[in-house]
Parts: structure tokens; C-alpha cells; sequence
């Protein structure tokens, strides 16, 4: 039988040269999306780190972590508009065992 929610966990990197308007935007824009497809749990703000590796030439990304539940369609949809905005430097949303 197909599952009909699942648990997902959601961290996403955004360019530390943003500020923090925009980057309060984007977490916000992020976290109305899963409101409107699932059940948001939780979303941790971990802030302006240094990645472990440069990207793009930037060293900085401002980290933000996710847990939610829903249904298995939409991680996928997630995923593509993360690679789609602009800002997003990386992302990853996996399935957490139940």
C-alpha cells in the first residue's frame, strides 16, 4: 500500500550576501510553501556559517533546517524550486524513518 504522508527533514543553504531581508523572505516563502502542502513541525535557523567547501566563490551560507510531513509527490516539487531560486545555493530533503 502507498504511504499517504511521510517525514521529511529539508536543509537548504542561502547566499550569506543576501541580507537579511532577503533571506527572511526566502525562509518565509519556503516555510508558506510546506504550511500550504503539508504539516510544518519545525524550521530551524542555524544562520551564517562557513560552508565546508567554497561554491560559486562564496565561503558563507546562511543555513536553514526544516522538518515536516507530507505527502511523497511533494519533496519533489520542493526540490525543483529550490534549484530554480535564485539565492539558493544548495539543498537537501530526505525521508526520515518512521
Amino acid at each position: 500500500m502507498a504511504k499517504l504522508s511521510a517525514n521529511y527533514e529539508a536543509v537548504y543553504i542561502l547566499d550569506a550576501d543576501l541580507g537579511e531581508e532577503a533571506t527572511a523572505a526566502l525562509v518565509a516563502k519556503f516555510k508558506t510553501l510546506v504550511e500550504s502542502n503539508g504539516t510544518l513541525t519545525e524550521v530551524d535557523e542555524w544562520g551564517k556559517r562557513r560552508l565546508a567547501y567554497p561554491i560559486n566563490d562564496k565561503n558563507d551560507g546562511y543555513y536553514v533546517l526544516m522538518t515536516f510531513t507530507s505527502a511523497p509527490s511533494f519533496p519533489l516539487e520542493l526540490d525543483r524550486i529550490f534549484r530554480i531560486t535564485d539565492g539558493v545555493v544548495r539543498s537537501l530533503i530526505v525521508c526520515k524513518d518512521e
